[in-house]
């Protein structure tokens, strides 16, 4: 099965450092209806950086504004699904390479019974080449 590659919207979310945060977030967009096709946490700085990736936009929008959860304003990532297989993330990131692409920030996880997923980050300047050089959709 050949890889789907999609540009995502992601925004990104500033919250303390401090346990509960995350299920915090989490728990209030579940409750608003918000399915996630994916999230990253990290700590930056003295906080924690959430980002979300809603499966539709439009509904994470509202629930947002309704549990009064700021977002820094709306970007462009790419989620890649796809069997697994040995150097799957390798090819994605020199096909980027290839393109003097520099990737931000990169995750990727085995999803069991042979798949794979990733989402990768570039600078808003290279996103349309990126979504060109990876054959997103």
């Amino acid at each position: 099965m050949a890889d789907i590659i999609r540009k995502v919207a992601y925004f990104a979310i500033d919250v303390p450092n401090k346990p509960g945060e995350g299920a915090r977030i989490l728990g209030a967009l579940a409750d608003a209806g918000v399915n996630l096709l994916a999230f990253s946490g990290f700590p930056n700085g003295r906080k924690a950086q959430l980002d979300i990736i809603p499966e539709e936009v439009n509904i994470f929008k509202k629930a947002a504004k309704v549990t009064k959860i700021k977002t820094r304003p709306q970007k462009i990532g790419f989620l890649v699904q796809g069997s697994d297989r040995k150097g799957a993330v390798a090819n994605l990131l020199k096909k980027l390479a290839d393109n003097k692409i520099n990737v931000t920030a990169v995750d990727a996880v085995s999803a069991g019974a042979g798949r794979y997923a990733a989402i990768l980050w570039v600078k808003p300047k290279d996103v349309n080449k990126a979504a060109k050089a990876l054959g997103a959709r």
